[in-house]
């Protein structure tokens, strides 16, 4: 049996009891971090199951032989950060261990879809696509993510951004740097210095923050420990902008743009 089990987004307590117990009955445990951070070393986490927890990379998840051959004979856990069934990889993975006829089993855990949502008090059906923003190098300044927030603002709709990890984790401070530069490069007048965005740091934690104010206020401001993720939001229900100003401390003259 292969099982997939989400460790949610801070600490090793975010796990669920049925995922701890689940883990704990598994002959062998793996764990990748390359789709997710969490706020703590593999340590706690050993302890929490009492049992060695072997950290593959996306090279080996995204081959997975490993973990299908040997689910075959034994009982395997692939434990992720978050939610395991968030991520394509673990999707695919799933189906390759279904077609060898192999069982399979998910324990959801605490996403950052939802947390983020109710962290800053916003609705989660009134989200659009999630957009990935991904440090630039020489030649490479994807523009992407910049169409897809104007595909959701004009439905309306919230856009959550999730932040690159690779290496050091991004900041929002940086990721708010890129978005204005994506604008510079499409000038379509969809991000501006007087934007609203609302930045999210270390969800599920118990020092968590909730942010939201003008681009052009918040860029420089200092938000702590990473990881961060934003949400661009789009048209704001009255008691989305009221949970705003009292939850992210925004401008309270949000509230007067609310019809």
């Amino acid at each position: 049996m292969l099982i997939f089990i989400g460790l949610g987004l801070w600490d090793e307590k975010d796990i669920t009891l049925k995922g701890l117990e689940e883990a704990k009955k598994c002959d062998k445990i793996y764990a990748e971090f390359y789709t997710s951070k969490m706020g703590i070393g593999i340590e706690k986490i050993e302890k929490l199951i009492g049992k060695k927890i072997e950290v593959l990379n996306r090279e080996e998840v995204e081959d997975g032989k490993k973990l299908l051959e040997e689910a075959k004979e034994k009982k395997i856990c692939l434990l992720t950060a978050g939610d395991p069934m968030t991520a394509t990889t673990h999707i695919e993975l799933r189906l390759r261990a279904i077609e060898n006829r192999i069982k399979t089993k998910i324990i959801h855990g605490i996403s950052i879809v939802s947390a983020s949502a109710g962290l800053a008090g916003l609705q989660i059906y009134k989200f659009g696509k999630i957009v990935s923003i991904v440090k630039p190098f020489k030649n490479y300044f994807p523009l992407s993510p910049y169409d897809t927030i104007k595909e959701n603002l004009n439905m309306g709709m919230h856009t959550l951004l999730l932040l690159d990890i690779t290496n050091d984790c991004m900041t929002a401070n940086e990721a708010m740097e890129i978005l204005l530069e994506m604008e510079k490069r499409k000038k379509e007048g969809i991000i501006k210095d007087d934007t609203l965005i609302v930045v999210l740091a270390r969800v599920s934690s118990d020092d968590a923050l909730v942010r939201a104010g003008y681009i052009k206020d918040l860029i420089n401001e200092d938000f702590g420990k990473t990881p961060h993720c934003m949400i661009l939001p789009g048209k704001l229900h009255f008691m989305e902008a009221k949970a705003l100003v009292i939850l992210g401390n925004a401008p309270p003259e949000i509230m007067h743009s609310i019809s």
